[in-house]
């Protein structure tokens, strides 16, 4: 990965706050190389986990964290990366980048953006957050409530609501997954229930629904921290049970066990096609659930916890009761053993929920059709 920018390039800009985020541009980053290979990618973080997941990613010519948000180092960062146009991913609203970019009139995009009521830009007291909203160009929603809630605060044009960029994301990984041999062998004809991105709340529930999962089933755990120490907290909720991915060979297959643990990192996306339910964590905890798209996109059922009034996404997917969000461990029994021993139930959700997925792509295609009507990168 380049770190020092050259001279006489033509860039575009994207700030992610973090990993999320990324996988949300990546269609769009690889859309802008195809259309526009003239000019560079410099792509930019808030969050460490997100710049060191990502630095060495070869979707993007420049990684770099963003500097702290002052007048000084907006200015500074602008006039080093001189982007031709500025893109910052679902949220990340920083005072002096975004009013800098206005006064430099750099076209500046939001992209797959999502407001609520809740947030500060529609407060009384939200001047200085309603002044960075204005700062944008052009504003790509993920749905009709966002766009109402910026009516009500005076932006009413270069509004278009063209859905998330994550559906495309992840209907590009289903259609390229690669198989799993480890996974396939301890599968063994099995089906299984996947926990996937899971915290200890997300395990503790999990450890109380082992009970009612018959002979013929299988759970694989895929904790968000794979620390030592948490896979052996982890694996003694289960009694010792479960055997860790990295035993898995040739001669220990696992397919004599009830429940696998992945402590690696980078399977998850792939493991959901080998899934029958899908259990997705961070629902009991204040940050809320993790990304439900990456097993729906195979017609996965999904389960998950309370918090999730934050993502479109879910609450779009749990008011049509394609996806079921539990309070607590008795109910995500309830709906587990629903999905278990109802089987034609379980299948008939996949059914709709996938052709749902497929329905919802295409937010890509419609920021770049905007992108090149507008002229901005010529």
């Amino acid at each position: 990965m380049k770190t020092v920018l050259k001279p006489g390039e033509k860039r575009t800009w994207i700030h992610c706050s973090s990993m999320g985020e990324f996988e949300q541009a990546k269609p769009l980053i690889e859309a802008l190389r195809a259309k526009y290979p003239g000019y560079k990618i410099v792509v930019t973080f808030f969050s460490p986990s997100g710049y060191e997941a990502c630095k060495n990613n070869i979707l993007a010519d420049y990684v770099f964290y963003l500097p702290h948000d002052s007048k000084r180092n907006a200015e500074r960062f602008l006039a080093v990366v001189a982007p031709s146009l500025a893109m910052f991913v679902k949220y990340e609203f920083w005072y002096y980048y975004l009013t800098q970019l206005k006064k430099q009139r750099i076209p500046t995009l939001l992209v797959s953006g999502a407001f609520r009521p809740e947030q500060p830009f529609f407060k009384w007291y939200g001047g200085i957050f309603r002044e960075m909203l204005h700062s944008f160009n052009f504003y790509f929603l993920q749905d009709e409530q966002s766009v109402k809630m910026l009516h009500t605060i005076g932006i009413n044009a270069n509004i278009l609501i063209s859905g998330d960029t994550r559906y495309d994301r992840v209907a590009e990984i289903a259609k390229n997954v690669t198989p799993i041999p480890a996974i396939e062998k301890f599968k063994d004809g099995h089906k299984i229930l996947i926990g996937g991105s899971t915290w200890p709340g997300d395990e503790d529930v999990l450890r109380e629904c082992f009970a009612i999962i018959p002979d013929d089933w299988k759970l694989i755990i895929v904790p968000h921290e794979i620390g030592e120490g948490h896979i052996k907290k982890v694996q003694q909720l289960f009694d010792n049970e479960p055997v860790l991915f990295t035993e898995l060979d040739a001669e220990n297959t696992g397919s004599d066990k009830k429940v696998l643990i992945v402590n690696n990192m980078g399977m998850l996306s792939r493991l959901f096609a080998y899934a029958d339910i899908a259990f997705i964590g961070g629902g009991f905890q204040k940050g809320g659930i993790h990304n439900i798209l990456e097993p729906a996109v195979f017609g996965v059922p999904v389960i998950f916890g309370p918090i999730f009034e934050k993502f479109v996404e879910a609450k779009m997917l749990a008011s049509l009761d394609y996806v079921f969000p539990v309070n607590d461990a008795a109910g995500c029994r309830d709906i587990l053993s629903k999905l278990i021993t109802k089987e034609q139930y379980r299948l008939t959700t996949g059914v709709t929920l996938k052709g749902f997925m497929k329905e919802h792509t295409g937010a890509t295609a419609m920021i770049m059709d905007e992108i090149e009507r507008g002229g901005w990168l010529n």
